[in-house]
C-alpha cells in the first residue's frame, strides 16, 4: 500500500520513546492511521499540530500493517490555538472526526467540509462568523454515518411551513403549531439551517445543542467521555463569548 495525498491533522497518540500514530483526513482516502518516526522532535511537533494542512506519503507491506508516513507542512494553523475560541472549535471539530469515523472509509464531502470550517475559523473575526459552518458540518456527519435529521418537513402534518423545532427522539422537524403543545421539551430549531443568511450568538449555540443531542446520543458514547468534554468546553465558551452565560 502507498498514498501520496494532502490531509488535515485530525488527532496525535505517542507510541514508543519519539513516534506518534497520527489520524488524518484525506479527500479520497477517508481518515487514515499511520505511524510517524520522531514525531515529539523539535521539527515534527509543529507539523502534527490538529487542523494543520500536511502533503502525507503512507506506505505499509500488507492491508493489515500499519503504515508509516512522513508529512511535510503545507499549511498552519497553530497560531489560532493561541485564542480560546477558536482553538476549542479546532480541537472539537477534529477530535470528533478522528473518533467517529471509521479508517479507510472515504468521505469527499466531509473532508470539503471540515476544511471549509477550519478555513472559516481562521479568516472569521469571531464565531458567529464559522458557527454556522461547524453546525452544519456536524449535521453532514450524522448524515454520512446513517443518523441524518429531517429538517425538510414537519413530522405531524407533512408541511415545510414554519418548521421551529426538532423531536428529540426522532430527529424530525416540526411546525410552530404543533410544537406549541410540547414547549420545553423539543430542540429549538435555528432558521439559518432552512433558510440560510447570518446566525445570532443564540442561533449559534441552538444549532450546536441540536447536532449535539443526537451526536452524543448515537456517536459519541459513554467511553468517549474526552471527546465530549472538548464539546462541552467549546459551548461553553461560544456562551459566554456571545454573552449568554
Amino acid at each position: 500500500m502507498h498514498i501520496q495525498t494532502p490531509a488535515i491533522v485530525c488527532a496525535l497518540r505517542n507510541h514508543g520513546e519519539h513516534g506518534a500514530i497520527v489520524r488524518l483526513m484525506t479527500p479520497d482516502h477517508g481518515l487514515q492511521a499511520a505511524y510517524v518516526r520522531g514525531a515529539r522532535g523539535r521539527r515534527m511537533r509543529p507539523v502534527l499540530i490538529a487542523g494543520n494542512v500536511v502533503e502525507a506519503q503512507l506506505s505499509a507491506r500488507t492491508e493489515s500493517q500499519l503504515p508509516q508516513a512522513t508529512v511535510e507542512l503545507v499549511h498552519s494553523r497553530a497560531p489560532l490555538l493561541s485564542e480560546p475560541l477558536p482553538a476549542a472549535a479546532i480541537e472539537w471539530a477534529t477530535a470528533l472526526t478522528a473518533t467517529v469515523l471509521p479508517e479507510g472509509q472515504p468521505y469527499p464531502h466531509l473532508h470539503s467540509a471540515l476544511e471549509a470550517v477550519l478555513d472559516a475559523i481562521e479568516a472569521a473575526p469571531s464565531a458567529n462568523g464559522w458557527g454556522t459552518a461547524l453546525v452544519r458540518y456536524e449535521l453532514l456527519l450524522l448524515a454520512e454515518l446513517g443518523f441524518g435529521l429531517d429538517l425538510e418537513r414537519c413530522a405531524v402534518t407533512g408541511g415545510n411551513d414554519r418548521l421551529v423545532a426538532v423531536s428529540p427522539r426522532s430527529g424530525r422537524a416540526v411546525s410552530a403549531a404543533e410544537a406549541e403543545p410540547y414547549a420545553g421539551r423539543l430542540l429549538p430549531l435555528p432558521a439559518f439551517l432552512r433558510e440560510g443568511g447570518q446566525a445570532s450568538w443564540q442561533d449559534i449555540v441552538n444549532g450546536l445543542n441540536l447536532t449535539g443531542h443526537f451526536l452524543l446520543r448515537d456517536l459519541v458514547t459513554e467511553r468517549l467521555r474526552p471527546v465530549a468534554e472538548a464539546r462541552a468546553r467549546l459551548v461553553e465558551r461560544l456562551m459566554r463569548a456571545g454573552g449568554l452565560a
